[in-house]
């Protein structure tokens, strides 16, 4: 007996065959796009191609057997067939959703490369944070329209999510205090990754490893990590010596009493000493001066910045500063000074 195909049979079947053609299609120009993408410098079309790859499939066969199940619907007049309109909307907006996660995702990973490859400085810091705001912007945006596609009210929604915020802020308040820090800190940038931060008012030092919306990850110089809520952030002290200009070389130096003829000179040719030498910055103030008789000592100061801000390096001119002084007081036939007590002893009357 030969097998009678339908009118409405075949149109559900052409619904079909058109969704594996165009899955097929897509397929290919995708698989094109990408080849062409890999041989351009264009950050954008890799993220576009790459964030295609997986939810456009998706979409195509949501959209195909939804639309068939609604003619299933149209032939039947099923209950169950008639969610299938709404649900196709709500697919699509998930997988949009979704391919604009991918997006960002791949877009900060393929800036993030870029600039390495071309030995740039990467802002680590602001792309995390643009990427993190953008992800939560998609998802809010994505629950609304889900929330609008199945019938609820939306001012309705938002005015039970206000009085439901107000319970959870203050059920919640050092989260919040913590997400709004991180927001704080992606905005002004005190800091970003990779640079050393210093608080006098918590002892807390260290290279930051990561900036979250609730904590930062601080690697200290013993390498320990450590974890500091946000919030803490907006009430305390923060110095970036990363970000410095100069570094300082600020000594006092003691010469002994019976120096004090010798101060003179000695003063002013350790100044010259300091103006001539190429790792220190003469654009900035040089002080050298006579500053104090102390209890053991004559004692002069030296104020002077580095050009190299770097810390070895650092140490390694100031450390070349002070063995040239030395030399100089030397020369003097000066000493430099230690801690002494001169007894006085009168003969007995």
């Amino acid at each position: 007996m030969p097998i009678q195909i339908t009118s409405e049979s075949m149109q559900i079947l052409s619904v079909i065959g058109a969704t594996l053609i165009v899955h097929f299609t897509a397929s290919i120009g995708l698989r094109h796009a990408h080849q062409i993408a890999e041989r351009s410098h264009n950050v954008w079309d890799d993220a576009l191609i790459s964030a295609a790859r997986r939810p456009l499939p998706l979409l195509i066969w949501l959209s195909g057997i939804t639309f068939a199940l609604n003619l299933l619907h149209l032939q039947n007049e099923a209950v169950l067939l008639a969610f299938a309109t709404p649900a196709r909307i709500i697919g699509a907006e998930i997988c949009f959703a979704w391919f604009l996660f991918i997006f960002i995702n791949e877009l900060s990973r393929n800036i993030v490369a870029d600039h390495k490859a071309r030995d740039e400085e990467v802002d680590h810091t602001t792309i995390d944070g643009l990427s993190k705001v953008s992800r939560i912007v998609v998802i809010v945006i994505t629950a609304l329209a889900v929330m609008q596609t199945l019938g609820f009210n939306l001012s309705g929604v938002l005015a039970f999510g206000g009085i439901g915020g107000i319970a959870v802020g203050f059920a919640a308040k050092d989260l919040l205090a913590n997400l709004f820090g991180g927001l704080m800190l992606h905005l002004d940038r005190p800091f970003k990754i990779g640079e050393s931060v210093r608080s006098p008012d918590k002892q807390i030092e260290g290279k930051v490893e990561y900036i979250g919306w609730r904590q930062t990850i601080i690697r200290t110089p013993n390498m320990t990590p450590v974890y500091v809520p946000n919030s803490l952030f907006s009430s305390i002290v923060v110095e970036t010596p990363t970000r410095m200009t100069n570094r300082r070389i600020r000594e006092v130096i003691g010469l002994r009493y019976q120096d004090l003829s010798k101060m003179r000179d000695i003063v002013a040719e350790v100044k010259a000493m300091l103006n001539a030498h190429p790792d220190i910055d003469t654009d900035q103030t040089i002080l050298v001066a006579f500053d104090q008789f102390a209890d053991s000592s004559l004692n002069f100061f030296i104020h002077a910045f580095t050009r190299t801000t770097e810390f070895v390096r650092f140490h390694e001119v100031k450390q070349e500063v002070l063995l040239n002084v030395a030399d100089i007081i030397a020369r003097h036939g000066a000493d430099i000074a230690f801690p002494t007590r001169t007894l006085h002893m009168h003969p007995a009357a």
